[in-house]
């Protein structure tokens, strides 16, 4: 009536191996890291007369969430304001393992004379105490796994409301878009 199935060890080593891979394959896929601004320090403001330019301290968590480590070079993160460049917070080079997560400090310095081009506006914002910073970075770097190595370049685009009196994080959407060179750029 029926044949007698014998267990094939090849067949099962073969589909074990595949299984692997494929699950290798779906957990190595690239992954955007995340970013969010935690804190925003008010540290001096500074008299460059008539006006007085800020320093202040962005406390940002970010997140890899890849299978592998990655190394990034020294960029700059700018920040905006109506539209105008504000200032800058530059963004040391560094490494993050992966699967992590990790506290950067960056010291950001805004120019009083930007913001007195938007003094209405700043002034609104004050007494609604609502304002809005937007920032755009990009950075580069490498992910490395033993042999594999691959360049990449992830651009972030915050658009972040805060209290200007309190400087407290009200809200905030950050973007970030990741892309892996097959080839050296």
């Amino acid at each position: 009536m029926g044949k007698e199935q014998n267990f094939n060890f090849g067949s099962a080593l073969v589909g074990a191996a595949v299984a692997t891979a494929t699950t290798l394959i779906i957990s190595a896929k690239p992954r955007d890291p995340t970013f969010h601004i935690i804190c925003i320090e008010l540290n001096s403001f500074k008299l460059n007369f008539p006006l007085l330019d800020t320093e202040l301290t962005l406390t940002v968590h970010v997140t890899n969430p890849n299978i592998v480590p990655i190394h990034y070079s020294e960029t700059e993160m700018s920040i905006f304001y109506a539209g105008s460049l504000l200032g800058s917070a530059p963004v040391q080079a560094g490494s993050q393992p992966a699967r992590s997560c990790q506290m950067l400090r960056l010291q950001a310095r805004l120019s009083g004379l930007e913001l007195a081009h938007n003094v209405k506006k700043f002034l609104s914002d004050v007494a609604r105490r609502e304002m809005v910073l937007d920032s755009k970075v990009d950075i580069r770097g490498v992910a490395k796994l033993l042999w594999w190595e691959h360049k990449f370049k992830v651009h972030v685009d915050s658009h972040v409301i805060v209290d200007p009196v309190f400087l407290d994080v009200i809200d905030q959407e950050n973007d970030s878009h990741l892309e892996v060179f097959a080839t050296d750029e």
